[in-house]
């Protein structure tokens, strides 16, 4: 309890310090995509990670993506509030497309703000159209942009149903998908808690792209299952059990990783 109270005193002393870093950065940076301002912002978050000794983190394949600024639609299963800075140390600018409650925060939605990131009110339709406007305007200006397309967090570490949006706008731009797996740090910050784990081995795996082809309904629902079923078979892959036990989908009872 104590050592997560200290975690977080020293996370909002960092915070706090950045924002004035950030703003001046937003002042200077004429990039229409705020490229700048959102690579330093992810610098926070990857700084963030680094208070918590006892998360070890992997990352495996982020040397594939040779060009920061070729823009892909970028996609991650979605185990804790800590995937967010754990996957702010991937080398290159994305804009993430969140619920807006996080945009309400004193401070830190400030700075999502000027970043660039991408508010969605998820009980609002139109709010989603025009988040999928403000995300293909990055995709043609060579920016990627990076959904959780379960929406939510996993509460037992396992892959829920993924949305079509993500995928529906990566058939429509003709940009590819890129798939993100990630394991270890449901325990690092669980869902419903503040109250940071005990040690955590957190792995990152850029996985291939996947190419979509013509625009459709049909081409939006391939692009989806493809980038699950690898994200899927990644995860099983390292917790070395079937993929059904890793898929929300497939498996009814509750498997702990």
């Amino acid at each position: 309890m104590f050592e997560s109270a200290w975690i977080w005193l020293a996370v909002a002393a960092l915070v706090l310090a950045w924002l004035p870093l950030l703003a001046a950065i937003r002042v200077f940076d004429r990039d229409p995509v705020r490229y700048r301002t959102g690579r330093w912002f992810r610098r926070l978050g990857a700084t963030i990670t680094r208070v918590n000794p006892a998360w070890d983190l992997q990352i495996q394949g982020a040397q594939q993506i040779t060009d920061p600024r070729r823009p892909y639609v970028i996609v991650s299963n979605h185990q804790s509030m800590a995937d967010i800075p754990l996957l702010s140390h991937l080398p290159w600018e994305m804009k993430w497309v969140a619920k807006l409650e996080l945009f309400k925060l004193p401070v830190v939605g400030w700075m999502m703000r000027m970043a660039g990131d991408i508010p969605v009110n998820r009980t609002n339709a139109r709010s989603g159209a025009r988040a999928m406007i403000t995300a293909a305007h990055y995709l043609d200006q060579h920016c990627s942009v990076m959904f959780f397309p379960e929406g939510t967090r996993s509460r037992d570490g396992r892959i829920g149903a993924f949305n079509d949006g993500a995928f529906h706008l990566a058939a429509r731009q003709g940009v590819l998908i890129l798939p993100i797996a990630v394991d270890g740090s449901h325990g690092c910050l669980p869902k419903k808690s503040w109250r940071f784990g005990g040690r955590s081995e957190i792995r990152v795996k850029v996985l291939p792209p996947i190419q979509p082809g013509a625009p459709g309904k049909t081409e939006a629902t391939r692009l989806r299952d493809e980038a699950r079923a690898s994200i899927v078979q990644q995860l099983a892959q390292w917790r070395g059990v079937p993929a059904a036990d890793v898929d929300a989908l497939a498996s009814p009872q509750e498997i702990r990783p």
